[in-house]
């Protein structure tokens, strides 16, 4: 099975669609991180337009009061964003980048923050990346000279079966984040109130909000707030 994924990528590389797929993740991920890389080491505030009570403005501000580790860590997702951009050195940039995605997905998701979509497709075109350099990589994780394969002959033939796994990956990542929270803080107090009118529990939702963006509690404790306004809202609904 293996040999045959291997055989399969060293295929695909000869598919120009798949080059400029692979042209596309690259680039994609060296503008985000030279963006973000660019306002740390400015010294401004990450997504300044969040307000400082949602849980993760919580973070950014605490991020942007290190200091120096602020700037550090925008200079090296500079450095991430310029190997990603020269295709020699995209493997190593695509493996530097891949435990910041990591922790970036995890945080966002921890936080509910609504950009988790985006970081999802991030981290899966990060990934792409590892994949399309599997026959690199493999040789430096197992430390063994790297031999060139034969080249196979260029192709341009359009590969629907990958491409549509990609839009059903895409579809099935908003289609998750969807559903997967009862309730999600917003981007901000107006967001977050609109949310509420489609809620089950309206006044446990407007409670949330308020929770979040009025008194500035931490997110654990709103949500542990919510679900007991919750349950006696829809236990007052269940007697009426």
């Amino acid at each position: 099975m293996w040999k045959k994924l291997e055989q399969h990528i060293s295929n695909s590389r000869s598919n120009r669609w798949y080059r400029y797929f692979a042209i596309f993740c690259r680039i994609s991920l060296a503008v985000a991180f030279a963006i973000s890389g660019w306002v740390k080491i400015s010294g401004e505030r990450f997504a300044a337009g969040l307000p400082s009570n949602h849980p993760l403005g919580h973070y950014f501000d605490a991020l942007l009061d290190t200091g120096f580790y602020y700037t550090f860590i925008g200079i090296g997702q500079v450095v991430v964003a310029i190997l990603l951009i020269f295709p020699r050195t995209t493997l190593l940039g695509a493996i530097a980048a891949f435990p910041i995605m990591i922790n970036i997905f995890v945080l966002t998701y921890s936080v509910r923050f609504e950009g988790t979509r985006i970081v999802t497709f991030m981290l899966l075109a990060n990934f792409f990346l590892l994949v399309w350099d599997l026959q690199r990589l493999k040789a430096i994780v197992s430390n063994k000279e790297l031999h060139a394969k034969p080249e196979h002959s260029p192709t341009n033939k359009f590969p629907y079966i990958f491409f549509s796994l990609v839009l059903l990956t895409l579809a099935t990542v908003i289609g998750v984040n969807q559903i997967m929270y009862d309730i999600r803080p917003g981007n901000s107090m107006e967001e977050c109130t609109n949310g509420c009118l489609d809620s089950a529990t309206p006044q446990a939702s407007k409670q949330f909000c308020d929770c979040i963006y009025k008194r500035g509690y931490n997110l654990r404790t709103c949500l542990d707030q919510f679900e007991k306004a919750k349950a006696i809202e829809l236990g007052v609904e269940g007697v009426k």
